[in-house]
């Protein structure tokens, strides 16, 4: 089959579980914010957030697990894919030992005694932060299933399970609403349940049809050796990355309250249902990169990375005009009301998710190759320096979108600066490549923008339902994208193979 055809069936399949687990996600997450309180739910962020800093090497491991097994598979080579699996697998299980005592010592001290909890909410904070932390090792073993599962590019499987994760996680929701004990406690107990069920189901399925992760527990040193080389980079950007998401939730915590912390919870998950979006048409593209790379075909590789950057790009900002505009309108169908500072966070956030696109997919490349030291480098420093200000802007009175703003300004430099430039020097891309890219990705920025903001400005002036107002700028913020990319973003050989793979799915 077309590789084109392969990523087009295998992001249909991720598309069908993002509209779904995104919705009964966002869901979810409303009832769960009016059962638990704000309060109560800006605790659960917080307590997440002491592990996720924790574990911040998980997704250094991660991302290293998927890179190798993917080449080992590209090589065509069993034996070799058998013990790339097996070193994996004893990799994540010693971190997920190591994770868990760190975070039942270190971690449990930090909550007690430092973040910002009202001391009669002390104990179940406690009790919820001992389940999380078991959630959170069942998901690192688990890492290596999935990567294997991705790397066969076996998506629909992927998806079938994420659907069946969303619906046991509506279930948890109904239990909550209906339950007569510590909301808190029940919550954090019932998702490790699920986190559970999910676990047993990626093994079951990987043991029975994927041969490599049958196989005996093999100790190859020199595969060990390559992946926690590989990941030794990879997990400095993680750690800077942990320090960006985690700390700043409990910076924030600290400088603020936990109502401050829903509030920017709350922002996220909307931004991250929209990346989502993008990041399952990384999903889908990543592994044909890769695979290319390990055969040697590196104009192909290249190509289809170029290429789906820019695809990246408009599918991120079919989301990014329409959420940016109708923030409070969005907030407000979907929570009830507004809290203070989500509309600000999330419209800094959907900005910074734009302009992400482009360091995700330079970063492929580098991923591909696997010579990432120069990129961890220098993420970890401007992670940390962003970090270290926002803390100084905190301690001068700054308002908590001091953040946001900083986490933005960090980001543009990394994906438009520091990514561009290692992808010349390091993969062997010309800079003709790199705008290439950037070009046609302005143009249809600046083509699509003034349509929805006259069509805002105009509904504005006068009095009109603001269901009926929502619906139509909904409408023309996607109309003016989808002809800005038709138009401009596309070639002809793209817009050809749109058709034929429009037609071949009507069939």
């Amino acid at each position: 089959m077309d590789n084109r055809l392969v990523i087009a069936k295998n992001t249909l399949f991720l598309y069908f579980r993002m509209l779904l687990t995104m919705f009964v996600s966002l869901y979810a997450s409303r009832v769960v914010l009016q059962v638990l309180g704000i309060n109560d739910f800006g605790i659960f962020q917080t307590v997440v957030g002491v592990v996720g800093l924790i574990s911040f090497a998980n997704n250094a491991l991660s991302a290293g697990s998927s890179r190798y097994l993917t080449f080992a598979l590209g090589k065509g080579n069993l034996d070799e894919l058998k013990k790339t699996f097996s070193s994996i697998f004893l990799i994540h299980l010693a971190l997920a030992l190591l994770v868990a005592i760190a975070a039942e010592t270190v971690g449990l001290w930090f909550v007690c005694h430092n973040a910002e909890i009202l001391p009669e909410r002390i104990d179940a904070a406690a009790f919820a932060y001992h389940f999380i932390v078991a959630s959170v090792f069942l998901s690192i073993t688990q890492i290596p299933y999935t990567a294997c599962i991705i790397s066969h590019e076996k998506m629909a499987v992927f998806a079938y399970v994420s659907v069946i994760e969303a619906f046991l996680k509506l279930f948890v929701v109904y239990l909550l609403q209906i339950g007569d004990f510590d909301k808190l406690k029940m919550y954090a107990v019932l998702l490790c349940i699920v986190q559970l069920g999910i676990t047993f189901s990626y093994r079951l399925y990987c043991l029975k049809n994927l041969p490599e992760s049958r196989s005996r527990f093999i100790v190859d040193e020199i595969i060990i050796k390559n992946v926690l080389k590989y990941t030794g980079w990879n997990l400095l950007t993680n750690t800077a990355s942990a320090v960006v998401l985690h700390g700043s939730t409990v910076m924030t915590n600290v400088f603020f309250n936990p109502s401050i912390v829903a509030a920017r919870a709350i922002a996220n998950q909307v931004n991250d249902s929209a990346n989502q979006v993008v990041h399952n048409f990384r999903n889908a593209s990543n592994p044909q990169i890769v695979k290319k790379f390990a055969a040697e075909d590196f104009e192909g590789s290249k190509q289809l990375l170029l290429s789906s950057t820019k695809i990246s790009f408009y599918l991120m900002l079919f989301l990014c005009v329409p959420v940016f505009l109708e923030t409070e309108m969005i907030l407000k169908i979907w929570l009830g009301f507004v809290p203070d500072y989500s509309a600000a966070f999330l419209r800094i956030a959907i900005v910074t998710s734009l302009i992400q696109v482009f360091s995700h997919s330079f970063y492929a490349a580098l991923y591909a190759k696997g010579t990432i030291r120069e990129n961890a480098i220098f993420t970890s420093i401007v992670n940390f320096l962003m970090f270290s200000v926002v803390y100084l802007l905190f301690k001068l009175g700054f308002s908590p979108l001091a953040l946001a703003w900083s986490i933005f300004i960090a980001e543009f430099f990394l994906a438009v600066c520091v990514k561009s430039v290692l992808v010349v020097k390091i993969v062997g891309y010309r800079w003709n490549d790199i705008f290439a890219v950037y070009i046609p990705c302005i143009k249809v920025f600046l083509v699509a923008i003034p349509i929805p903001l006259l069509m805002l400005l105009l509904l504005n002036s006068i009095n009109m339902n603001e269901i009926l107002r929502f619906i139509v700028m909904i409408f023309f913020s996607l109309a003016s994208v989808f002809f800005s990319i038709w138009s401009i973003g596309l070639n002809t050989e793209q817009r050809n193979f749109l058709r034929q793979m429009f037609l071949r799915f009507r069939q």
